[in-house]
Order: structure tokens, then sequence, then C-alpha cells
């Protein structure tokens, strides 16, 4: 039996794995806690990572194990210490045309996979990775790819992403959104540049992502709130939506061999056919989905998610 479609987000915060007196209070904070088996846990200390994995329980339904990459010495034992855990859904980290799968659970069926395509060879394999069974969402990292490039940053100057790294963002999202799956946005690593998170995130959301990946507690709050729409966005849809529906009602009022204008309305000015209606539908179910009535983004500090600012990647997450 193939895994169920991806629904958690929009907020997925890492956790290194060997730190579980921290997995409580990542999950309590995110939508989705990462437990980390890879970047963020040093070589030395792989196997007490592995065992804190076994030994804390957690809501599995909320948990992604972050896995070493397939080929690497360390990856045959984090998929037995997971054997050992209820958890189902791996992050499967420099996805690529080597992970030939599927990875099979103790009962026989496999894991609910979220491929990262990290690399140069991941990013060209997005489409063939999006159409696996076992995959259920595409994530993206701007770093290991620049660096499987043999480049030197991956951001200009101003702090926006090179041309490459946007181009694979894109073709991670298209190979995503064309099989039907989920697609994640990257990290944000500067962590008190909340007003570029944000700016990220809000572009994330408008894109077609479904959540982005956390690297502190403080980002949680801030990508919450960019993948809630605002009250004018929510308003703005439901007029849209009512405009459309009340078309609707009026041809099908009209006699029999009555001609009908075109399938174009116009709403406040702009011209709105079928794709700007599914634009609507798609800003009214992030309201629902947020839980927050399609109110605007709240404020970075007291807003949910944990305090803005301040700690250490060292200290709540791992880097990729």
């Amino acid at each position: 039996m193939n895994p169920a479609p991806f629904a958690l987000g929009p907020a997925l915060l890492f956790c290194p794995a060997d730190r579980p007196d921290r997995f409580a209070k990542a999950l309590d904070r995110a939508d989705a806690a990462i437990l980390d088996l890879e970047d963020a846990v040093a070589p030395g200390r792989k196997e007490a990572a592995r065992q804190a994995l076994a030994d804390t329980a957690l809501d599995p339904a909320r948990v992604i194990v972050r896995v070493n990459a397939v080929g690497t010495p360390d990856h045959d034992a984090d998929l037995a210490a997971l054997a050992r855990t209820p958890y189902r859904t791996v992050m499967l980290p420099k996805a690529d045309g080597r992970f030939v799968g599927p990875l099979l659970a103790p009962d026989g069926g496999p894991y609910a996979v979220v491929a990262l395509c990290e690399t140069a060879a991941g990013v060209l394999a997005a489409p063939a990775l999006a159409a696996r069974p076992d995959v259920v969402a595409l994530a993206w990292g701007a770093e290991d790819l620049v660096a499987s490039l043999h480049g030197t940053s991956s951001r200009r100057p101003d702090g926006g992403y090179r041309d490459v790294a946007r181009h694979a963002r894109s073709a991670v999202l298209l190979a995503a959104g064309a099989a039907g799956k989920a697609a994640i946005d990257a990290v944000h690593l500067e962590l008190d540049d909340l007003a570029g998170l944000r700016a990220e995130a809000q572009d994330a959301a408008a894109s077609g992502f479904v959540g982005s990946l956390c690297v502190h507690p403080s980002h949680v709050a801030v990508v919450r709130a960019a993948f809630s729409p605002s009250e004018a966005e929510v308003e703005r849809a439901r007029e849209v939506l009512a405009a459309a529906t009340g078309r609707a009602e009026a041809l099908a009022a009209l006699p029999p061999g009555a001609s009908a204008d075109s399938g174009v309305l116009t709403v406040g000015g702009q011209m709105v056919d079928a794709p700007l209606l599914r634009h609507a539908e798609a800003v009214l179910r992030r309201a629902e989905e947020s839980g927050q009535g399609g109110q605007g983004a709240e404020d970075d500090e007291g807003a949910p998610g944990g305090p803005a600012g301040g700690r250490t990647v060292e200290e709540n997450g791992g880097r990729r």
C-alpha cells in the first residue's frame, strides 16, 4: 500500500537527533519536527542519536526522520534504528538516481519519503523522484547544491538567491506539482534576518509550496504567518468566488437558446477567468488550513512558534 499524501506544514523544524531533551519542544513549537540524523549530528554522536531516536516517544504523525544519504556508511544503520520506532516518514538527503528503494518499514510497507533534491544530480532527478509512489514530497536545498557544483555561495551580496539556486527551486516545485506531490521550500540560514525569511516564505506560499524548512524556533511563527493569507486576500477571494457563483446562477436561469457572454468575469476592475478562480480557492483553502481565520501575519515576537532571535544553530538545529 502506498503512503498517504503529505499533510504536514507549513513550518517544519529541524532538531538534532542527539538532543532528545529538545524533541518535544521542537514538536510543540512547530507543525512537524524533523529529527536529524545527518548534518546536525557529529560523526562521533551518530550512534547516540540513533539510540535517542528509539528511546524517545513522540507523535509519529508529526515526526519526520532525516537519515543519512543512500550509499553512506550511516544509511543502513539509520534505517535499522528507524525500524525500532513508530516513525514512518523519512527525509532522504541528497536524493538522486541512486535512490532505487523503496525504503521498507518492518511491516513490509514503504516508508513515506520526502526526497531532498540538493545536488545537481538530485535536481535533474526531481521528476523521476516525484513520480515514485513512495515519495510523498520533494524538498530542495541551496547550500549542498552549490557545493555539488564546486561553487562558493548560493546567494548574491544583496541576500537573494543566485540564478542556479532559483532555477533549482523552480525545477523542484514544478516536478512535484506535475506529479501531484507536495513541495517544501528550503531553510533560511540567516537566523536574525526575519524580514528576508518572511519575503521568501510569502513567495513560497504564493508559488505553491506547502511549507518551509526551519532551522530555528523563531522562524516558525514567521513561516506560519506567511502561509496564512491576510484578511484582504481572503476577502478578495470570497468576492471573486461569489461573483463566479452569481454569474453561474444567472447563466442557468437563461431561457433555452439565449446567448451568453464570454466565460470571463470582471471583479474590482480585474479580469477573472478559470485560473484566477483556482487561485481564489487556494487562498481560502490555506486560510482554513492555517486555523487563523484568514488573519494577516502576526508580529514575530510573541507569536506562536517560539521567541524571535537570540539562539544559535548549534543550540537549536543543524545547518544543511
